[in-house]
């Protein structure tokens, strides 16, 4: 029996993790090819983050979940110096794509609606248009383009309750899920998570007041 034969043999996901991170310091190297190998070993799950942000967008079939992959995918792609560590790191890097894909493509609709004019929401209200895919595109657009607002301010005083909401919230990702993507404790992205919320409110709320 040779010394290996009874180490047991690493479960498919590690292997497929490993494999990612392995293509992902190549790509880090300069070798864009690898990139190209990465695409089918994460599709599935950037498929999945898609259909989390789709929620948000159901009933309107112009940008489908294969679509926004592969609009993320060439956004991807054309990073001219990537710096992916391993494959949770790419998913979160992925779910940001998707947002920003997202607020481009509910500002060009608003505008051609609305000449680009949009009311102010309060948390309540954007959580509301977000929750409901029964709600009206417009609403849904509105909303999607508050919590962008408010999640700019965020980026410029805390970036990584920023990152952590973008996950959560963009990216559909569970606690544990976020906490790997970023390199973080489960606890970390907890406090992170709920004092984010509590800034996005008071934030919202600030854009609510009488000006003067």
């Amino acid at each position: 029996m040779s010394p290996d034969s009874s180490r047991p043999e690493p479960p498919p996901e590690a292997s497929a993790a490993g494999t990612v991170t392995r293509l992902l310091a190549q790509v880090r190297a300069g070798d864009r090819d690898a990139f190209d190998e990465v695409f089918p070993l994460v599709y599935g799950e950037m498929r999945g983050l898609a259909r989390a942000q789709r929620r948000s967008w159901e009933g309107d079939e112009t940008l489908d979940t294969t679509a926004l992959v592969h609009e993320a995918y060439l956004k991807l792609v054309d990073q001219s110096s990537p710096d992916w560590k391993d494959r949770a790191h790419f998913l979160a890097v992925a779910a940001r794509a998707m947002r920003h894909i997202l607020i481009d493509y509910a500002r060009r609709r608003q505008a051609v609606r609305r000449g680009g004019g949009r009311r102010r929401l309060s948390l309540h209200e954007l959580e509301s248009a977000l929750s409901d895919p029964k709600n009206p595109a417009d609403a849904r657009d509105e909303a999607l383009l508050a919590l962008e607002d408010s999640l700019e301010h965020l980026e410029s005083e805390n970036d990584r309750q920023s990152r952590i909401v973008e996950c959560r919230f963009f990216g559909g990702m569970t606690i544990p899920e976020t906490a790997e993507a970023l390199g973080v404790s489960h606890a970390t992205v907890e406090r992170g998570w709920a004092a984010a919320r509590a800034w996005l409110y008071r934030d919202l709320e600030r854009t609510l007041e009488p000006e003067g």
